[in-house]
């Protein structure tokens, strides 16, 4: 049977995908100053729209040094009831660079419809499922004649959160009392495929690092002096072959000291999931030709319970046509580390540090530095009351039963979750072959359809349950 709130979704699709498509224009991307203009036009216009869908507060935060942000509250239908929770909903507006010489097949910021699908640059990650809140909370409304939600709801989008979050730590701290909550739901995350229904139970933590090497003062004649002194390339490579045993477990000291393995239960579901290696590989994974990792672990196992480490570029030396014979200057390898449950992001890169420094050779300087102080990982209590809800609403807008998984990523979930002192979890629909990230992304829009709906039967079920 129909529910009321899919019904509800149903009636506002044709205006929700609209609406969606004009948001999709605006290029707001954080990472490249030339666009912050546009990340301010796309908090304008998402502030607009939050007030003509009713919500009766709203704000755009811009008194602090991050991107503009845009906040809005609604009060509970029930605002006296002292057992209604306050739930926050998190998610980012601002959208990774795209460009159509990056091997785009359309335009990115035109987006159109084909078919099924929503192509364009935000479509999925993350305007799509900020816009897919809003749909639910029209249908919930509707669904109830209600005016006010269920919950106490407040929602925050932030600005930043694809060039690293760098200043969400004080925007939490400048609004602390506004952000203040029972509970947060974020919607920037997904399912491992649209016939396999997940809940996200996790998010890696991650740690970056950029590693220089340096000899002589500049590139030497390898005539000259080829094999009398260091080469700071070679010895470079030396060290990243150092990184991995042959079984693919990293061999930093105390490297795993901390790690918390997944339960047996986590295990047991995540292999109940169907996976398909070649389709995986060449769907998923973009045409990659094998799976790899650490030994005696499944592919999903390896992406959201291991750790790894990983090299993202090694530099050093001339790259140019034809020969150079020299011994470079210098080397560079830029490495990040991928954290799981209980790891700490500055006890692994203290731990870095003296892994680069015993393989630093005679003759060598390292230099060893990071962006930041990392991003620590992010793992939910899978039988709480917030998650087995986020379940049961996704089931019931899906179909299926929805089993829990995690994600590999990495993000700002675990500040989120200390700074408010706040359990979280998350409600997401998109599918690994969105492409995310990349030249072509898109959004199933049947499954944002049915995530609208599902978060309209969250706010029901919290409003009954709490948190």
């Amino acid at each position: 049977m129909t529910s009321t709130e899919a019904r509800e979704v149903a009636a506002r699709a044709e205006a929700f995908i609209e609406d969606l498509q004009t948001w999709l224009r605006i290029p707001s991307i954080s990472a490249d100053p030339g666009h912050h203009g546009d990340v301010a036009r796309s908090a304008a216009w998402l502030a607009e729209r939050l007030r003509a869908e009713g919500w009766p507060q709203v704000e755009v935060w811009d008194d602090t040094d991050a991107l503009p942000a845009v906040y809005a509250s609604w009060p509970a239908a029930d605002p006296a009831d002292p057992t209604v929770p306050t739930v926050l909903v998190y998610g980012h507006h601002d959208v990774q660079p795209a460009d159509l010489s990056d091997g785009w097949s359309f335009e990115p910021f035109a987006p159109e419809v084909v078919g099924e699908e929503l192509r364009g640059r935000g479509a999925s990650d993350d305007k799509g499922h900020l816009a897919m809140v809003r749909l639910g909370l029209a249908a919930h409304l509707a669904a109830t004649g209600a005016d006010g939600p269920a919950v106490h709801l407040k929602f925050l989008a932030e600005g930043e959160e694809e060039s690293g979050s760098a200043h969400l730590a004080s925007l939490l701290a400048a609004h602390r009392g506004a952000l203040a909550c029972d509970a947060i739901v974020v919607t920037d995350t997904g399912m491992v495929g649209r016939d396999a229904p997940t809940v996200c139970t996790g998010m890696r933590g991650m740690v970056d690092t950029e590693i220089v090497f340096r000899g002589a003062s500049v590139d030497l004649h390898s005539g000259q002096f080829g094999g009398a002194v260091p080469n700071p390339v070679t010895e470079l490579a030396r060290l990243v072959a150092a990184l991995h045993d042959d079984r693919g477990r990293v061999r930093v000291p105390g490297f795993y000291d901390d790690v918390r393995p997944p339960t047996q239960t986590e295990r047991d579901a995540w292999a109940a999931l169907p996976f398909d290696e070649s389709a995986w590989l060449a769907d998923s994974a973009a045409g990659a030709r094998a799976t790899s990792g650490e030994a005696g672990w499944s592919t999903y196992e390896r992406l959201w319970a291991r750790p790894t480490a990983e090299v993202n570029g090694l530099h050093g030396g001339y790259a140019g046509p034809g020969h150079k014979t020299i011994v470079p200057h210098s080397g560079m390898a830029k490495l990040t580390f991928r954290l799981v449950a209980d790891q700490d992001p500055a006890r692994v890169l203290a731990a870095v540090r003296d892994f680069v420094a015993a393989h630093t050779p005679a003759g060598i300087e390292a230099e060893v530095s990071a962006t930041g102080p990392g991003v620590e990982p992010l793992v939910c209590d899978v039988d709480s009351v917030l998650v087995t809800a986020i379940r049961e609403a996704m089931g019931a807008a899906l179909g299926a039963e929805v089993l829990p998984a995690r994600e590999g990523g990495s993000g700002p979930e675990a500040l989120l979750s200390t700074e408010l002192a706040a359990p979280l979890a998350f409600l997401g629909v998109m599918l690994p072959s969105d492409r995310i990230h990349a030249p072509d992304e898109r959004a199933v829009l049947p499954l944002l359809l049915k995530g609208a709906e599902a978060t309209a039967h969250l706010w029901r079920l919290l409003g009954e349950r709490g948190v």
